[in-house]
């Protein structure tokens, strides 16, 4: 579930950049949303494991994501910034 999310978020980001004057504030809040989101259920996810106390699926599982978490909040964070630090370059 947080895959999608996490790539959810990366696509509005991606969106608000290549088309930056069509419903900006929409695509903002969606790609912030969807990473505040992203991380929730990641968090959801380890815990809910923890109560079941399924080590072996943490131990299996949670290096692997971690570095996708990772990969999808850092593009979301930096495409959204890109955009940001581009307007002022813009004006």
């Amino acid at each position: 579930m947080w895959l999608i999310l996490g790539m959810a978020a990366v696509l509005f980001a991606f969106l608000k950049c290549r088309k930056p004057r069509e419903k900006r504030e929409l695509h903002r809040w969606a790609s912030l949303s969807f990473t505040a989101l992203t991380l929730c259920a990641f968090y959801s996810d380890g815990a809910a494991r923890v109560v079941r106390e399924d080590w072996g699926g943490l131990m299996d599982t949670m290096p692997t994501l971690s570095h996708a978490l990772w990969i999808c909040a850092l593009a979301s964070i930096f495409l959204n910034g890109f955009d940001l630090f581009s307007k002022g370059f813009r004006k």
